[in-house]
């Protein structure tokens, strides 16, 4: 049953786009075989049907033949300009309706005047209701007498039901295209969204990968400098760097491993998979890392560790990380760097210090503009600077203590 009734719907509406397709590559040919058939029908009425409803069946032949032309011929250009035709038919209309021919071929007025309900402004639909019924009206006028309002009456509702007609196609067609309009902006919409998050994700890797490699090999960069010098006096010395710097690249083959674990993994795949890597509580093997390659660190960390959200776990320790990892690389020989965590009433404070010498190009390095981004994601706020001392550098860290991700949630990241 269900194949029965759909099957002849589906044809149908099959047919209906074909038909469409086909009139909107050649226009031309619906609208001349269109004008041909009014015309030849128009004609065969010229050629005498025209007297069984002419109030003047004495009219000249040629004069009716001229005024059948008039109310098809123009019908070619109806799409394009509808008012026009419908002006130049009407003028025909008036001298059938007033010479009393009355030819059925002015009926065909309803053509134009659909398209004027369909494609033109409302307003235009007054002035071509004023074309058409002057016709009529002049021709009841003198030829019905008492009974002209039965003519003028059957006439306009014909022409109301073709422009409602009209005008309910016209309603649904800009119905059609609001919606397809809609549906396109709405797909716009989806793309930049897309384009959004894979930036955000390419930032969120970049600060990763930075975070890690950065941090590791400026450590290992520490520990083979150290051991080279001490290779000659002290062999144990240099094996314990060895050692260090074996420690520190499994470790980091361990974070990287595990971000791109986490970037590969399913979007379903259980919280302990994905949960974010490393915490408060790896702190102490950090500085311990960048002590073994040669910056002496004091630490102050309150215990127990504040119970932060995960990611705001990992945020304190890659800012500490990049602080430490720039003191490696620019603070210079000597220098020694301090951690210090207070936790306040309603955040965290941490606060990085070195004793160092800060470089021409401290504060505009990649990494800083990561530990900002960091520090916003959780609504905090980060300041670095040359100590007031003007012998050191300074980075603070503040997040609030009840932070959640004011955007893409971190916590789901490595």
């Amino acid at each position: 049953m269900t194949t029965e009734t759909t099957a002849p719907s589906r044809w149908a509406h099959q047919l209906i786009t074909r038909v469409r397709a086909a009139d909107a590559a050649r226009p031309w040919l619906w609208d001349g075989a269109l004008t041909a058939f009014w015309t030849i029908g128009a004609l065969v009425d010229a050629s005498g049907g025209w007297r069984n409803v002419a109030r003047d069946p004495s009219l000249p032949a040629g004069l009716v033949v001229v005024l059948s032309l008039a109310l098809s011929l123009p019908l070619y250009a109806r799409r394009r300009r509808p008012t026009t035709v419908l002006a130049v038919m009407a003028v025909a209309a008036f001298v059938s309706e007033a010479s009393g021919a009355f030819l059925q071929a002015a009926y065909l007025q309803v053509l134009p005047l659909f398209h004027i309900a369909l494609t033109r402004p409302p307003r235009r639909l007054l002035w071509a209701f004023v074309l058409l019924m002057v016709p009529v009206v002049t021709g009841a006028l003198r030829f019905d007498g008492a009974a002209w309002h039965i003519h003028v009456t059957s006439a306009l509702w014909a022409y109301l039901a073709v422009a409602l007609v009209g005008i309910t196609v016209r309603s649904r067609r800009d119905h059609t295209a609001s919606l397809v309009d809609r549906a396109r902006r709405l797909e716009v919409e989806r793309d930049q969204e897309v384009r959004l998050a894979a930036g955000a994700e390419r930032a969120r890797i970049a600060r990763e990968m930075h975070d890690i490699i950065g941090h590791n090999l400026s450590v290992i960069t520490g520990l083979a400098d150290g051991g080279r010098y001490a290779a000659a006096k002290s062999p144990e010395r240099a094996a314990q760097a060895l050692d260090a710097i074996g420690a520190t690249s499994r470790q980091a083959l361990d974070e990287l491993r595990r971000l791109l674990g986490v970037l590969s993994a399913p979007d379903d795949a259980p919280a302990a998979a994905r949960a974010p890597q490393p915490t408060l509580a790896d702190l102490e093997s950090l500085l311990e890392g960048v002590r073994k390659a040669g910056l002496p660190v004091v630490s102050e960390l309150p215990a127990p560790l504040p119970p932060l959200p995960p990611g705001a776990q990992l945020t304190v320790y890659r800012v500490v990380q990049e602080s430490l990892t720039n003191t490696l690389k620019h603070a210079g020989p000597g220098a020694t760097a301090a951690v210090r965590l207070v936790v306040e009433e309603d955040a965290v404070l941490v606060t990085v210090s070195d004793t160092g010498t800060p470089s021409a190009t401290a504060g505009q390095g990649r990494g800083l503009t990561g530990m900002r981004e960091r520090a916003a994601l959780y609504d905090g706020t980060l300041d670095c600077g040359p100590l007031p001392s003007g012998a050191g550098w300074q980075v603070r860290l503040r997040i609030p203590t009840a932070s959640a991700p004011v955007s893409a949630p971190e916590d789901s990241r490595p």
